[in-house]
């Protein structure tokens, strides 16, 4: 999602400047605190801290322009204070919308709004705080099409040394991001770890096997591909 928005920020906005990335939201609170942009794109569903946890945090220290899959959250926010909100994958079209309003911000010198009650009664609403805020939705790439997953909907994911695998029952489609970074974002009752680059859905597994060589294979629903346990996991199945 971030080399997308970064990608369509350049195209409609040129002249700006991105000073910096994060990838969850403790980052995001650093970086804001280092750089004082004038602006931060914050996604709503984010590891370690959500956008919403980030955007209290940082205040009025900058505009938040949220980023969000659920249209009924994002007119919320933005009804409510938010400089502006793009849906999940960022349109072009309505990408440039949100950058004429931040364009108006810098002209008229605003300044940024306070959101505490607003982000405190939003977080509330979306079921956010006192439990680990686990990844619902997957974007990946099929062929030119970006398309978004529900996790739920994920067999398997399998990492090689550049791309990871993302397998429904239908198709498959590839990611950048590692499996070690996916095992700490995806909840782990649903997603095992079977292997150092691979996770599997534990609702998607039918079986265990173990081969000539004495290997622990995975055996998934509705597919004829097995996925190798390795040692150090071995022990999620002593009992299947």
């Amino acid at each position: 999602m971030r080399d997308q928005l970064k990608s369509r920020l350049e195209q409609v906005w040129p002249e700006l400047e991105i000073l910096e990335e994060a990838k969850n939201g403790e980052e995001a609170v650093q970086l804001v605190e280092t750089h004082q942009p004038d602006f931060a794109f914050l996604d709503i569903r984010m590891p370690v801290k959500t956008g919403l946890e980030a955007a209290k945090e940082i205040g009025t220290k900058a505009h938040i322009v949220f980023i969000t899959a659920y249209d009924q959250y994002a007119i919320q926010a933005f009804d409510h204070g938010a400089v502006d909100y793009v849906l999940k994958p960022a349109d072009v079209e309505r990408l440039q919308k949100t950058v004429e309003r931040l364009k108006a911000r810098l002209v008229s010198q605003a300044q940024p709004n306070d959101m505490s009650n607003m982000l405190a009664q939003l977080a509330k609403q979306m079921g956010i705080g006192g439990k680990p805020n686990y990844l619902q939705w997957i974007q990946a790439s099929i062929g030119q099409e970006l398309r978004l997953i529900p996790v739920e909907e994920i067999l398997f994911f399998q990492s090689d040394e550049k791309y990871t695998r993302v397998q429904t029952a239908t198709y498959e489609a590839l990611i950048r991001k590692p499996v070690r970074d996916l095992a700490e974002e995806l909840d782990p009752a649903l997603f095992w770890q079977i292997h150092r680059a691979t996770l599997v859905n534990a609702k998607a597994i039918s079986g265990v096997v173990r081969d000539l060589r004495g290997r622990h294979l995975v055996q998934i629903k509705g597919l004829t591909e097995k996925l190798e346990v390795s040692r150090s996991f071995v022990h999620l199945f002593k009992q299947m």
